[in-house]
């Protein structure tokens, strides 16, 4: 009977851990599946020739788990249109949203505007390798294209070169105005040191 006890026990045991792992398991997925770069993957083994519609949501999550990222959140949907072939695809990405960025003046954070139009084609070979900027080959044994590392790049290329905060209706600038009194402050000084004068009759 003690036997007995104990295996009953262990199979509550095992049940329970697989109860809760679920749970886990679901609520990851309700909580941001959309915002993990795992999510990302483009699975065209079994799809038939013709054209397939993904639709991707970027959030804060995906650009967190990005290195160095210039890019520190965000709400971007990528409609991905793929013309699949035998050996190839041809992915068309409709990309629109926002993106959080420090500004390039006081280095606080702004939302810039993103949209455009990016093509990337995927094609079938023997190894992984780049064919060309917009062409890469994957092994003809892969399942799935993990189209990830490409989301953050073109939205990224899609923002603009100079990052600041715009200007309010009279004109003035939204930048911290703290940050921009101390900027001012040093560029008064900097006009104002007499040792700039020197430096610059030395060279002459």
């Amino acid at each position: 009977m003690l036997k007995c006890s104990r295996i009953s026990t262990k199979i509550e045991v095992n049940r329970y851990l697989v109860f809760i792992k679920l749970i886990f398991n679901f609520a990851d997925f309700f909580r941001g599946n959309v915002n993990h770069p795992d999510q990302y993957q483009i699975a065209f083994s079994g799809l038939n020739s013709g054209t397939h519609i993904f639709d991707f949501q970027i959030g804060d999550r995906f650009f967190e788990q990005v290195e160095d990222a210039e890019i520190t959140g965000g709400a971007v949907s990528v409609i991905v249109t793929m013309a699949k072939e035998e050996r190839m695809m041809d992915l068309h990405l409709a990309i629109s949203g926002k993106v959080t960025v420090p500004c390039d003046r006081c280095n606080e954070l702004i939302d810039i505007e993103v949209s455009g139009n990016e093509r990337l084609i995927v094609k079938l070979g023997d190894h992984y390798y780049e064919e060309s900027e917009d062409v890469q080959v994957i092994p003809d044994t892969a399942f799935q294209f993990d189209l990830s590392p490409f989301l953050y790049e073109y939205i990224h290329l899609l923002l603009p070169i100079r990052r600041v905060h715009p200007e309010d209706k009279d004109g003035n600038s939204q930048c911290d105005p703290q940050v921009m009194k101390k900027l001012k402050e040093l560029s008064e000084h900097h006009i104002q040191d007499p040792r700039w004068d020197a430096l610059r009759k030395l060279k002459d």
